[in-house]
């Protein structure tokens, strides 16, 4: 019998945390870190009673959002979660925390993820966006993604994902709810959007459906929310790891690439580095398996996943609660996002492919 999923940080407890771990443990504290927007996150330090078997001094805990409304308004994400951590984790080579513990109820209002403590690494800033070192890291990780499984048939029946591969109906609906998230994100952001990214954003919504449908015969799992804010780094900036998997999604896989690109570099630095970046997320394709996808089929998927940043950023906006942090990084993601669909060609490449 799994152990009772803990609720609050209160129950995150001693003999919880000594069943989960199948250990000894005489005490144990528990923190907040993060900001805690669609999920409560702690750091948990217990104080084992004995030989801790290679144990580490420190965890981290993830649970559902202490805000019951929020927490039933993204249960779906949790099983996301859920499914990334204990069906997909082990099947690819992206670089990860290690999963102690993971377990859901409820239809996922109840949830639980303990995970190793990646500290002194520290989260990247989506406001300040990323250099170019941590920019090579996060693109040759993600390849690590895509790779080990690319095309893989199996990806095609799998319904742990937040947006499984998509239909012709399916497709249409999205596309109706990019623009219905389009209309609300706009109307909440009012004046703090230009007017240019504003017919941007109404243009990409337009084509959303038949984005979807775009370039079907490649596909691989995808991060879906891949960008600097869900990235770790460590002090030396030599290597990252990739956290928060709410929005998995099966598609096109330079979308996550695009994603990252777009919304993580400051523009002038996305158009004097895009280039390098996708021909490196490509050769790191290649160590993962990947053969037959030359480097102007890979640019022109960077191309075509631009709408990833609008899709992603205003549904993501538009259905969770303001902030004022999180007004101004949606501004300057969507700033960014927009820029790069124009200076890209990205709506014209649609509508000729479609």
């Amino acid at each position: 019998m799994s152990p009772v999923i803990p609720s609050s940080p209160g129950e995150v407890t001693r003999s919880w945390l000594a069943e989960v771990l199948d250990t000894d443990v005489l005490d144990v504290s528990v923190t907040p870190v993060g900001t805690g927007q669609t999920g409560a996150t702690y750091r948990v330090t217990p104080t084992y009673s004995a030989d801790r078997c290679g144990l580490p001094d420190t965890f981290i805990v993830k649970l559902p959002s202490q805000d019951e409304a929020v927490r039933q308004r993204v249960a779906g994400g949790y099983r996301c979660e859920f499914a990334f951590y204990t069906d997909v984790a082990d099947t690819v080579a992206v670089p990860l925390p290690h999963c102690f513990h993971c377990e859901i109820d409820r239809d996922g209002a109840d949830f639980v993820l303990l995970l190793s403590d990646l500290a002194p690494a520290v989260q990247g800033d989506q406001i300040a966006g990323c250099n170019a070192i941590e920019a090579r890291l996060a693109v040759e990780a993600l390849a690590g993604l895509h790779g080990p499984r690319w095309c893989d048939p199996r990806w095609l029946a799998f319904t742990g994902a937040m947006m499984p591969k998509l239909d012709a109906n399916a497709a249409k609906g999205i596309g109706e709810l990019a623009i219905m998230a389009t209309d609300t994100t706009l109307g909440m952001l009012d004046k703090r959007i230009t007017a240019a990214d504003r017919r941007t954003l109404c243009e990409a919504a337009a084509l959303v459906s038949a984005w979807i449908l775009l370039e079907p015969q490649r596909f691989s799992i995808l991060h879906g929310d891949y960008r600097i804010d869900n990235l770790l780094f460590d002090p030396e900036r030599s290597k990252v790891t990739v956290v928060d998997w709410q929005t998995m999604s099966i598609g096109l896989p330079a979308r996550d690439l695009a994603y990252f690109a777009a919304t993580s570099l400051l523009p002038e630095q996305r158009a004097q580095t895009e280039h390098e970046l996708v021909g490196a997320y490509r050769e790191a394709l290649q160590l993962h398996g990947v053969t037959g996808y030359d480097i102007d089929s890979c640019w022109r998927d960077y191309r075509l996943g631009m709408l990833q940043v609008p899709l992603i950023t205003t549904l993501g906006f538009a259905f969770s609660a303001a902030t004022e942090r999180g007004d101004e990084m949606v501004l300057a993601m969507l700033s960014r996002g927009c820029r790069a669909i124009r200076e890209l060609g990205t709506l014209d490449l649609i509508r000729e492919l479609s």
